[in-house]
């Protein structure tokens, strides 16, 4: 059978053991056919991210020993969409209706006893259960007498309440689809339609992923993570990480990479040091944990930024001062920044973006809830990723850091000692510990933070989808809230047209601040929606695809309550 879909369904809807609907029937998808392995990834930044969205389910005991196979250094690959060869599917569940009798028959050209003729309807009802990640096709019972049977629906989607009976005779022989305990032994299945949320869903990771292996060498060769996190925290002055001097520790840590000895290394640091422009000034040093996050969300900005980095700045570089769009980028342009609380916004021509799924749980949404089943390699070895890797565009959001720090102290923190944007930047990142994505940390300065960037990255993206007339499911959504910041970028789904977010940000970008800053803040569904925590599908939520956060650490009363952020003119 050939059908065809777009790649980004295929992405988001035709997963490994996930059932879907093709030509008026259930099927359930086998694997995809011949996908290409692909190597130009970063498998470190990678690991890394899938760690931290599978841990909620190692906190769980609910991941089968994933995340420590992955620590273990588990081998993961990361497969792409071969075209030409698609996704291979099975009928499922193998049971098919005649549409004038109801009579269910075990192949789809079975000789109905009524006489009718046509194509069959197919059972949509499965059997899933979530403590281990089963699918299983009902099991029907027939008429002992006359080995027949036949369904009857009530008219709704309970499973519970639809009829077996013979056609014949009349008897009922069941009513619902049983109590059947799953092989695993550890509770019965739960019967629903097939295309239920609870039934199947995919669990995703996004990363920035530079297109080439060489892309990720220019970072380490430039100094690596401390020099992205010295970068990020100096206000990112360059266009790049690689255009800024080394440090000192940096220089030494290449040079004991090189095998020298001390005595060496320590001389040519000093003449380094006698050369102007030629060592950095020195690295910021935070405790491990912190130390790690940091640079690892700087090391995710320097790598967005390597290829395509388009400022304010250059726009004014590019224009007449005197002319419409000169007066628009020196004046209307900051103005706008400075009221709504961003210390610049830039934009990636060419975001290299990785989006993929490393597996899926059957039953609640939460994280933790229900077992997480990895997608595991062939024979059992190792583990695949089923992803899309793409160079799109984003703009490239960054809050100022000394009106977070005012605010953060607003909020009842404490912070070490301030002075400037840089020195702003590093007490926050002493003080703030983010919590994952399904821990809450109320209280703490990385909560608040993390509730912060959050908020505001959902209001942008869902205001920059109106004023750049896109669907709001084609953005998305990449946070690195330690260093204030965040990504919206055109996702690989939707009706998106490339150049939307370019020409936002090229003529628009003074009104979409300014809607930023002073439209409707108020929610349809208060005072509902502030007493459950200020956040709901009719004010900041967006699509969880779109969400690195499952629409958690959300509220409007960071932005607009009586010490919110956006209330700090």
């Amino acid at each position: 059978m050939r059908e065809s879909r777009s790649a980004s369904q295929i992405l988001f809807g035709f997963l490994p053991e996930q059932t879907v609907d093709l030509r008026g029937g259930v099927w359930k998808v086998k694997d995809w056919r011949h996908p290409k392995v692909r190597s130009e990834i970063d498998s470190a930044a990678l690991r890394r991210e899938i760690i931290r969205q599978a841990t909620p389910w190692r906190l769980a005991g609910m991941d089968a020993g994933y995340v420590e196979h992955l620590h273990a250094g588990a081998e993961i690959k990361v497969l792409t969409l071969d075209e030409n060869n698609g996704v291979e599917v099975e009928p499922f569940p193998r049971s098919w209706i005649c549409k004038a009798c109801k009579r269910i028959h075990e192949t789809p050209d079975a000789t109905c006893p009524c006489g009718a003729r046509g194509q069959k309807g197919q059972l949509f009802f499965v059997g899933y259960h979530d403590k281990c990640g089963a699918l299983r096709a009902p099991w029907i019972p027939k008429c002992p007498d006359h080995k027949q049977v036949r369904v009857v629906f009530p008219g709704t989607s309970s499973a519970t309440e639809i009829r077996f009976e013979c056609p014949v005779c009349d008897r009922e022989i069941r009513r619902g689809f049983g109590h059947v305990p799953c092989h695993c032994g550890q509770g019965n299945l739960v019967f629903q339609p097939h295309r239920a949320s609870s039934v199947y869903t995919a669990r995703s990771i996004v990363i920035v992923n530079p297109p080439s292996r060489e892309r990720i060498r220019a970072i380490a060769e430039a100094g690596g993570p401390p020099k992205a996190l010295s970068w990020v925290v100096d206000g990112m002055s360059t266009r790049t990480v690689e255009e800024v001097p080394a440090s000192r520790e940096t220089l030494r840590r290449q040079l004991e990479g090189q095998g020298l000895s001390v005595e060496v290394i320590d001389k040519m640091l000093d003449i380094a040091g006698t050369v102007s422009g030629g060592i950095q000034g020195q690295d910021i040093v935070l405790s491990a944990g912190q130390q790690e996050d940091a640079e690892a969300q700087a090391v995710t900005i320097a790598l967005a930024t390597l290829e395509s980095r388009i400022r304010i700045e250059d726009l004014i570089d590019a224009t007449d001062a005197a002319s419409e769009l000169g007066m628009l980028y020196r004046h209307r342009y900051p103005d706008a920044l400075g009221s709504a609380g961003l210390s610049a916004l830039d934009l990636i021509e060419r975001f290299p973006v990785l989006t993929g799924h490393f597996g899926y749980t059957r039953g609640a949404h939460d994280p933790g809830a229900g077992r997480l089943v990895p997608y595991k390699g062939r024979h059992g070895q190792g583990y695949k990723v089923y992803a899309d890797i793409a160079e799109t565009e984003a703009l490239f959001v960054r809050l100022d850091p000394v009106r977070v720090a005012d605010w953060l102290v607003a909020m009842g923190h404490d912070l070490p000692t301030w002075t400037d944007d840089r020195t702003a930047r590093i007490a926050i990142l002493e003080a703030a510990r983010l919590p994952s994505s399904t821990e809450t940390h109320e209280g703490s300065v990385g909560s608040s933070l993390l509730c912060l960037v959050h908020s505001y990255a959902h209001r942008f993206l869902r205001i920059s989808a109106v004023h750049a007339g896109i669907d709001r499911n084609a953005l998305s959504e990449l946070l690195v809230p330690l260093h204030l910041g965040f990504f919206i970028y055109a996702a690989a789904r939707g009706d998106f047209v490339l150049g939307g977010l370019q020409a936002v940000f090229e003529t628009e970008l003074h009104p979409l601040l300014n809607a930023v800053m002073y439209d409707e803040h108020r929610c349809a569904l208060d005072p509902g929606c502030t007493d459950a925590g200020g956040a709901c599908m009719a004010c900041l939520h967006v699509g969880e695809p779109s969400c690195r956060y499952f629409n958690r650490h959300l509220s409007r009363s960071t932005l607009f309550g009586p010490n919110g952020y956006l209330r700090k003119a």
